[in-house]
């Protein structure tokens, strides 16, 4: 009975596997092979698209873990009136469709949106321009970032930033010096998956910034792009999407092993 019930976990896990492994298989197997990939490495749309996805996603990167880190330890460490409300908003852009979330941003900052007027008294455009890409990674990513944070700071034992403040360091002093180092695996682990989870977003980009060669069109929506007019630069640039969400799972893997920078399970 064990030895039949092994077999079919393994037939499941098996077939599951290949169900995931076959597509990418045959997309690696058309670029990897015969210089394809290096051909369209110098391609003017795959350099402009992996250029604006770098900055945009750096920038997105940045403005996340800014605005982000001190939500997550608010929310770790206090609790106020409207923190469940604050709570399922922050989860909000997960499961909504990227396409509603882009819809949103227009409504919100678009010329004829909430903040449009405001927007345009004081000269500025962000609907369908570079800045628009940052916002709507931002909208997407920012949550999967305050979730790690947050659980981060969670695991830290309070008892060790109210020992650090009653030997009389500040408090910002005790945030930097003990806090940030303990709860680090989780900070970097959601940094990465904020970062991969803006480097591949379409939906929100698409209808909030547009489609723009060299000021828009990030590598999702160059893809989209290229399917219509160059197969061959749509499958370098989904290959370099699957290699680089490869990477980022086994790094977040691996930061979020116990005993990483020195700490105890």
């Amino acid at each position: 009975m064990s030895a039949r019930r092994d077999a079919l976990l393994i037939l499941s896990g098996g077939a599951f596997a290949l169900l995931i492994a076959l597509p990418l298989v045959a997309l690696l197997s058309r670029t990897l092979p015969g210089g394809v990939l290096g051909r369209y490495l110098t391609d003017p749309q795959v350099v402009a698209a992996l250029r604006l996805s770098l900055l945009t996603t750096a920038l997105t990167l940045l403005l996340t873990v800014v605005l982000g880190t001190p939500l997550a330890y608010l929310l770790a460490r206090r609790e106020f009136p409207g923190k469940q409300w604050l709570d399922a908003l922050i989860d909000l852009p997960m499961v909504l469709p990227p396409a509603v979330a882009g819809v949103a941003l227009l409504m919100a900052f678009g010329r004829r949106g909430l903040l449009g007027p405001v927007l345009s008294a004081l000269g500025v455009e962000l609907a369908f321009t570079t800045a628009a890409v940052v916002l709507a990674q931002s909208f997407v990513a920012a949550p999967f970032y305050v979730r790690s944070a947050r659980a981060g700071f969670a695991a830290v034992d309070p008892l060790l930033e109210g020992v650090s403040r009653t030997l009389g360091v500040a408090p910002l002093r005790t945030f930097w010096r003990i806090t940030v180092p303990l709860a680090l695996p989780a900070l970097l682990g959601g940094a990465v998956m904020a970062w991969a989870r803006a480097l591949g977003e379409f939906g929100a980009t698409i209808m909030f910034a547009g489609n723009f060669l060299g000021v828009t069109q990030t590598m999702p929506l160059a893809i989209y792009a290229a399917m219509e007019r160059d197969l061959g630069a749509a499958l370098v640039l989904s290959s370099i999407l699957v290699v680089v969400s490869f990477l980022v799972l086994l790094t977040v893997k691996a930061l979020a092993r116990p005993g990483r920078f020195g700490l105890a399970s």
